[in-house]
């Protein structure tokens, strides 16, 4: 009696597991900074949403040559996001449609 319930739950939780894919892809990504400017905002929105949301930078600034690793799993499910950047010269780049499940790593040159 206990093997087979054993079996069953353990089945249950394996089946659980791979529902989903999109469900349990890591998220998080290196965002590296190589344009030679100081980033100074940073903001990362699923393509589902309507605003930027706020700047994860918040009051930090990504300096070139260096790099932060930024979890995007948002509760959402996505894996298409939209990368903004803002740069101390006033300079703006948009990205759309980063896959964060299938990268680990996204530069700004």
């Amino acid at each position: 009696m206990f093997h087979r319930t054993a079996c069953v739950l353990l089945l249950s939780l394996g089946l659980l597991g791979v529902s989903d894919p999109a469900a349990a892809a890591d998220r998080r990504v290196q965002i590296v900074n190589e344009t030679g400017f100081t980033m100074v905002e940073f903001y990362g929105s699923n393509k589902g949403s309507q605003s930027w949301e706020e700047d994860i930078l918040g009051q930090d600034v990504l300096e070139d040559g260096q790099s932060v690793m930024i979890n995007f799993n948002d509760e959402s499910g996505y894996c298409q996001f939209d990368f903004r950047a803002v740069f101390d010269d006033g300079d703006e780049v948009v990205e759309a449609g980063v896959n964060v499940c299938e990268i680990g790593s996204f530069t700004f040159e």
